[in-house]
C-alpha cells in the first residue's frame, strides 16, 4: 500500500466517529494494540525531543525500507505514534521525505490536541524524516 492509501484508510476509520471522545478512545486502542518496544531501544538517544511525554523511536533500515518501532508512556501519544508508524513504516526514505501527511489535519488531530501534544506530534514527524534523510544519505 502507498502512504496515501494508508492515510485514506485512517481517514475512513476516523470519519465514522463523530464524537472526539470516541476518536481519543480509538487512538488509545491503537496505542494498546502496538507491539511494545524492546527494552534495549528505550535509550536516551531514541527519546524524541519536544514531546512532553516520553517517546522512544527506533528506526531500522532493511532492504531499502525503513521500519519504525516506538513506545510512549502516554496512552494518546502512543496511539498517535502508532498512526505515524502505520503510515510511514515499510517505505523508502524518499517516499517518507516526499510524503504529505494530510491525514493529521483531515481526522482533526491538529485542532483537538493540546499545544504541547501538537508540538510532540510535529517532533515525531520531524524525527522520522530525520531518520529518512540519514538513511537516504547513507545509501548514496
Amino acid at each position: 500500500m502507498t502512504i496515501n492509501e494508508i492515510q485514506d484508510e485512517i481517514i475512513d476509520e476516523f470519519s465514522g466517529l463523530d464524537d472526539w471522545m470516541d476518536k481519543y478512545q480509538l487512538l488509545i486502542d491503537l496505542g494498546n494494540e502496538q507491539e511494545p518496544l524492546d527494552e534495549k531501544y528505550k535509550i536516551e538517544s531514541n527519546l524524541i525531543d519536544g514531546c512532553q511525554s516520553r517517546v522512544w523511536l527506533q528506526a531500522d533500515y532493511v532492504d531499502g525500507k525503513i521500519n519504525f518501532t516506538a513506545e510512549s508512556d502516554a496512552l494518546i501519544v502512543k496511539g498517535i505514534v502508532a498512526l505515524l508508524i502505520r503510515v510511514l513504516s515499510g517505505h523508502t526514505p524518499q517516499e517518507i521525505l516526499d510524503a504529505d501527511l494530510y491525514f493529521i489535519e483531515k481526522i482533526g488531530l491538529k485542532e483537538h490536541l493540546s499545544p504541547t501534544r501538537s508540538n510532540g506530534l510535529l517532533a515525531m514527524v520531524k524525527q522520522m524524516r530525520v531518520y529518512a534523510l540519514a538513511f537516504s544519505s547513507a545509501k548514496s
